[in-house]
């Protein structure tokens, strides 16, 4: 890196982009936040070297061009990121996830800026062994579900299951900052994250009525109510979980090393955290019941339930995704620490901590 940057870092007020701002102020960099919301930039709102705003990327009374023209560097975080949206909104995850994404990928070619863009890791889609099932002889190898950002297919559901809007839309945007990369010269990078967790990720379900937090969240309010944590599909499906702080690790290694992260596309998971969604559960109950049950407070239970019952009709899912991170060992020296235990119980003991402050967030960490 050769200096302090000037960084538009657009949906700051999110979980990663939250995080990421606090590093980047950490790392002598000034960042200017885009957001409809700061309840979780409290620790940094103060910090002289942050500047806020508080807007909506669709509202065009704000001059993103100036913005783009102003910063050295422009991070993207901005979509939806949560299954139950994909099924019930379609137009408008595609209205945001690509359309708005485009117009600030266009103004980064306009003004000649480095872009880093979020992406997802389920533009992979589904995985061989989901697809081809009993025909493969050993379905099981993670050979089969472990995707490399430079030769592994996207595999999508029909147009029918439009739960896949949302890796369409990401897997475009990857294309068209691709062709700017060829015919303008566009600096980006582009991110594919595996199941980020820890501190700040989401609300939980009844903090926000008609609310759709990640799994995490809703298994999480279950436990602290002794509810009912529900498995979609019998929680067959395998994920490998990312701590928090060995991703934004990996960012920021992206931020430091332009050169090496010129046109790539960077994987960012803990390969070795693989775990299935009913695999979690029990992981979060035994967690639970050991360091934070109650006397006397009812015990969760697990229960099955179909996708069409949780998500509604045109829910789809991949069945197992495990990243190939070789490009960012090597090109940026990056590797997770956390196991996935240990990065399901201190996101854990966020929330318990913030639940028993009668209702109140779980505290912002301040930046000096």
């Amino acid at each position: 890196m050769n200096g302090p940057l000037q960084i538009l870092c657009l949906g700051a007020g999110g979980f990663i982009g939250s995080h990421l701002v606090e590093r980047l102020l950490h790392g002598g960099h000034e960042v200017t936040g885009l957001d409809t919301h700061d309840d979780k930039l409290a620790g940094v709102r103060a910090h002289p070297r942050f500047h806020w705003v508080p807007t909506d990327i669709a509202d065009r009374s704000f001059d993103l061009d100036a913005a783009v023209a102003a910063s050295g560097l422009v991070i993207d975080l901005i979509a939806y990121a949560n299954p139950g949206l994909y099924v019930r909104m379609p137009r408008e995850i595609f209205r945001l996830n690509f359309t708005e994404n485009l117009r600030i990928a266009e103004a980064c070619v306009l003004h000649g800026r480095r872009l880093i863009q979020f992406s997802s890791c389920e533009v992979y889609g589904k995985s061989l062994a989901g697809v081809a099932g009993d025909a493969l002889k050993d379905p099981e190898d993670p050979r089969h579900a472990t995707f490399s950002e430079e030769t592994s297919p996207m595999i999508m559901g029909p147009v029918g299951k439009h739960r896949w809007i949302y890796a369409s839309a990401k897997a475009l945007l990857e294309r068209v900052l691709h062709a700017y990369g060829l015919e303008d010269r566009l600096d980006y990078t582009i991110v594919r994250p595996f199941n980020f967790i820890g501190p700040r990720i989401d609300y939980l379900p009844s903090e926000q009525e008609g609310g759709l937090p990640r799994v995490f969240s809703y298994f999480m309010e279950a436990l602290l109510t002794g509810g009912t944590l529900q498995l979609v599909d019998g929680g067959r499906q395998r994920r490998t979980y990312t701590y928090i702080d060995d991703a934004i690790d990996c960012l920021a290694r992206i931020v430091d090393r332009p050169e090496a992260a010129r046109r790539q596309i960077f994987n960012v998971g803990a390969r070795g955290n693989e775990i299935s969604i009913r695999g979690l559960a029990e992981l979060m109950r035994d967690i639970y019941d050991a360091r934070f049950r109650r006397p006397g407070q009812p015990r969760a239970t697990l229960a099955e339930i179909s996708g069409r019952d949780f998500y509604g009709e045109g829910y789809d899912d991949s069945d197992r995704r495990i990243p190939d991170i070789a490009k960012a060992q090597t090109l940026l020296g990056w590797q997770p620490k956390s196991t996935v235990r240990e990065t399901v119980e201190w996101t854990m003991e966020y929330y318990v901590r913030g639940s028993r402050r009668a209702g109140r967030a779980a505290p912002c960490l301040n930046v000096p």
